[in-house]
């Protein structure tokens, strides 16, 4: 840890190189901060399994509006979706970070120096002003595939949001949440364009066979999550 780093207590937002009265990302005071050194001693990062070949990690205890983020054991290596917020040193190692989207950057930059770990994120969210202390290496503009791993790209929540899917499982972090016996879209965007991002996944998924949903603080079965998108995810919230 060679740059100055804080950690925001209520949203895990990482603050590298600058210590600001308020967090860039929650508006929390600074007095809510603690270092990133402190963060690595209070709080571990846990890893629960999905299924054989995904893992989810969660910060323990949890870590302000803790989100997931998740490990994929692929024929080439391990990537991660997303990034926890705390830097645990003994976590195994990750040949790649693929993003959702600039919400979630979490340590990114840390593992990315433990792991020597390829960054990837959409161009579109890599020029938010709070991405800029953070290195990227590949800013995708296009859908693509990563060792079996394959992203999509549909904007709304925010321009660059991306969902993945590997084999049965869709990643689709806090696009959607849990709300009862429904769904909600992420309030955290410009509505309208948040649900016709919506829409884009409903075409990515017509004819898929899978079977779980990963999200930012939830994994559902498919067809159970499936039956609440189709009833028609509302806007609000969390």
């Amino acid at each position: 840890m060679k740059v100055e780093q804080h950690v925001c207590l209520v949203c895990g937002f990482n603050m590298i190189g600058f210590h600001p009265d308020r967090c860039p990302f929650c508006g929390a005071a600074k007095s809510h901060f603690i270092t990133a050194e402190e963060c690595s001693a209070r709080f571990q990062v846990t890893s629960t399994r999905v299924n054989d070949k995904v893992t989810r990690l969660n910060s323990d205890p949890p870590l302000g509006l803790e989100h997931a983020a998740y490990r994929v054991e692929t024929a080439h290596g391990p990537c991660w979706i997303d990034c926890p917020s705390s830097f645990d040193r003994s976590l195994g190692r990750a040949d790649a970070i693929l993003f959702t989207h600039h919400h979630f950057l979490g340590a990114s930059n840390l593992y990315r120096e433990l792991f020597s770990a390829q960054i990837d994120i959409h161009h579109a969210d890599s020029v938010h002003d709070i991405c800029r202390p953070f290195p990227f290496d590949v800013t995708f503009h296009q859908d693509f595939v990563h060792n079996g791993i394959e992203a999509f790209h549909i904007g709304g929540h925010t321009p660059g949001f991306t969902f993945y899917i590997f084999e049965d499982v869709l990643f689709i972090c806090d696009y959607v949440f849990l709300h009862g016996d429904g769904l909600k879209y992420n309030p955290f965007g410009p509505a309208d364009q948040t649900m016709a991002g919506g829409d884009r996944i409903r075409d990515y998924l017509e004819g898929r066979q899978l079977t779980t949903v990963c999200g930012y603080n939830y994994t559902i079965g498919y067809d159970d999550w499936k039956a609440r998108f189709d009833a028609g995810p509302v806007f609000g919230g969390y």
